[in-house]
């Protein structure tokens, strides 16, 4: 049976120190093998798949893919056989399988990484959208706030208060 009662850290950092090898040891090399096997299939990704995917993990012959969405899923299955018999020719004899798998986070990670590598653009290139309210638009929603609960029917009110406004964020001068 393992003994799981709690360590403290200097145990961890006391143990790798002195002999090279321990849990940390063991944690770091196989985060640089897993690191080591992403950019070997990168390598071997079609350069529109790269920035979508990443390996998640390699057990007992399976390699877990994971992938922002559906879309890249679809892509990635079709490449999912080249894939397979370049990984087993080159760096994984042992390779019995790929799993692939959707993580929603990638996505958003792969979302920030676009917001913050692209450049803004100038005023002539934005395009100002304006949303306004009509007068019947306001009246519709007027008469379903007579209808409605209290804190539901000042929600509406306010915004049918609104009704030939300029609601858009960008507002042009």
């Amino acid at each position: 049976m393992r003994d799981n009662r709690p360590q403290s850290l200097e145990s961890f950092f006391d143990g790798a120190s002195k002999t090279g090898s321990g849990p940390l040891h063991d944690i770091q090399q196989r985060a640089l093998a897993l690191l080591k096997l992403n950019r070997a299939v990168h390598a071997l990704l079609p350069t529109a798949l790269r920035s979508y995917c990443r390996v998640a993990n390699y057990r007992h012959g399976l390699l877990v893919l994971e992938t922002a969405g559906a879309n890249w899923l679809m892509r990635l299955r079709y490449e999912q056989p080249a894939l397979l018999s370049a990984l087993r020719a080159q760096i994984l004899p042992s390779l019995a399988a790929i799993d692939i798998r959707i993580n929603p986070a990638l996505a958003a990670k792969m979302h920030e990484n676009e917001k913050t590598h692209t450049i803004a653009p100038t005023d002539k290139t934005v395009m100002a959208t304006t949303r306004i309210l009509s007068t019947q638009s306001a009246e519709i929603l007027k008469g379903l706030a007579e209808q409605s609960p209290e804190r539901l029917q000042k929600i509406l009110k306010r915004l049918a208060s609104l009704a030939g406004e300029n609601t858009s964020e960008n507002q042009s001068s």
